[in-house]
């Protein structure tokens, strides 16, 4: 489904992606975890298109990303730094997305703003940044995207909307094998949604595997007081020691 290969990406003087790779197979939930500045937010960039790679492939079913506007509108996407044209409320910017995508679901988009109380004629630049959050996410999942990519999304979110938002989104990846690839610094949420995990550190992909696997591995290595480990756990025993993906 999604296929990063080799990727390099260069700004300026510092090199945030080392010939990076990553696989996210059709209908998983992908956790991308790393400490900040490891290269989380370059590689979903990359994959929404908005940045170009120097070197390697990025691909979704086989072609290219960048530049590719028919591959692009497949794609749902909420970005952590999160920009609305300054003047725009929701009711404005639900006519924007109808013509932008042909799969927009109106019906979904009021469903999910009455579920979470925003006001669709007040102005989002005005809205708290959860609140601005919230209409990012119901704007996403109202396209319908065969891939969603989500940056930080339960940043500045309550407990309550947090397990609605998850539940909407497993949801539509049991009804409609949508893909999804999160980065999130909560590896607690990630270990209860995420079926494969990929740990970037300084711009390498230092391990990829299967959630479920690789806490069996980690299980039976000894080194955890018990079993099974946590993803925080993982995530720490990995970082700390450089392990590959040889695990």
């Amino acid at each position: 489904m999604i296929k990063l290969e080799n990727v390099n990406k260069t700004f300026d003087d510092f090199h945030a992606l080392k010939d990076f790779s990553m696989n996210v197979n059709k209908g998983s939930i992908y956790g991308l975890v790393g400490v900040n500045g490891a290269g989380k937010t370059t590689v979903i960039k990359h994959l929404a298109g908005i940045y170009k790679h120097d070197m390697g492939n990025i691909l979704l079913d086989g072609e290219n990303v960048y530049d590719n506007e028919k591959v692009k509108s497949r794609m749902g996407y909420v970005s952590d730094d999160l920009y609305f044209f300054p003047q725009y409320n929701l009711k404005m910017l639900a006519k924007f997305y109808r013509n932008m995508y042909k799969n927009w679901n109106a019906d979904r988009f009021y469903e999910l703003i009455a579920l979470m109380g925003l006001d669709l004629k007040r102005r989002v630049g005005r809205f708290s940044k959860g609140m601005q959050k919230q209409s990012a996410l119901a704007l996403a999942l109202s396209t319908m995207p065969e891939v969603l990519l989500l940056d930080e999304p339960i940043d500045g979110l309550d407990p309550i909307v947090r397990s609605r938002i998850f539940k909407w989104i497993i949801e539509d990846v049991a009804d409609r094998q949508m893909t999804v690839l999160i980065s999130s610094h909560n590896l607690k949420e990630m270990d209860g949604i995420c079926d494969t995990v990929g740990i970037i550190k300084d711009g390498k992909m230092l391990l990829e595997s299967d959630l479920d696997e690789l806490k069996t591995k980690m299980s039976e290595s000894g080194d955890f007081e018990h079993s099974p480990p946590t993803l925080d756990e993982i995530f720490i025993h990995l970082y700390e020691k450089d392990v590959t993906a040889n695990v």
